[in-house]
């Protein structure tokens, strides 16, 4: 059972985000603009993607587990060529994709780097949605934006969280998916745990002293 639903929170996730910025790249070539789709949000969800990429890689975690990333983040790029052409200067996208680059190896140079990147990595994906629902907010107009890349994208944080939960179990990662506005109970459990482990180790602690007073007696 749990093999199985491990295969489909996977291999759908997959799926999903080989899809998932098709539906908004659509949108903006149909609209031929790139009106409601905020430029630091993006960059910022990219900058997101590369250091939960290299997070992943560095760990050595199952391919599977993180291999929708890699297409995320071309989806992305794809979308950033599109607003520096619309917004008429494709060269401006140079001077991000160096930084882009150069992060990728810089992350690496030493453990605590990579650590305390990934800790940021959910403020820096919270500062992305902000970032986009402020401009909508300010715009007052969604443009070329899809809802429907944004529903998908609910979708596969909510089956990442299963399977971080099944296979490497790792908290920090289980944080940025749901900093990311995924739903999850790993709080409800944890809390929900804790009373069971005080109740448990009261009561063998009631039971060990029961034993030594019989034993004296």
């Amino acid at each position: 059972m749990e093999a199985g639903l491990l295969w489909f929170c996977n291999w759908s996730t997959l799926a999903v985000c080989a899809a998932l910025k098709l539906p908004q790249i659509y949108a903006q070539l149909a609209a031929r603009s790139a009106r409601g789709i905020s430029l630091p949000s993006l960059l910022l969800e990219v900058a997101g993607f590369l250091v939960f990429l290299r997070y992943q890689c560095y760990y050595g975690n199952p391919l599977l587990t993180y291999l929708e990333y890699p297409i995320l983040i071309i989806q992305d790029i794809i979308l950033l060529l599109f607003i520096f052409h619309f917004n008429g200067n494709v060269k401006q996208a140079v001077p991000y994709m160096t930084v882009f680059v150069s992060s990728w190896f810089i992350l690496s140079l030493q453990k605590w780097i990579i650590d305390l990147a990934m800790n940021l990595c959910t403020f820096i994906s919270a500062a992305s949605k902000f970032a986009q629902l402020q401009y909508l907010w300010k715009a007052q107009d969604s443009g070329a934006v899809s809802a429907l890349t944004w529903g998908l994208s609910a979708y596969t944080c909510a089956t990442r969280i299963i399977t971080t939960l099944m296979t490497t179990n790792d908290l920090t990662k289980m944080k940025q998916y749901r900093k990311e506005g995924k739903k999850g109970r790993m709080k409800e459990e944890v809390k929900e745990g804790a009373p069971k482990v005080e109740l448990q180790s009261t009561a063998a602690s009631r039971e060990t002293t029961c034993t030594s007073s019989l034993n004296t007696a």
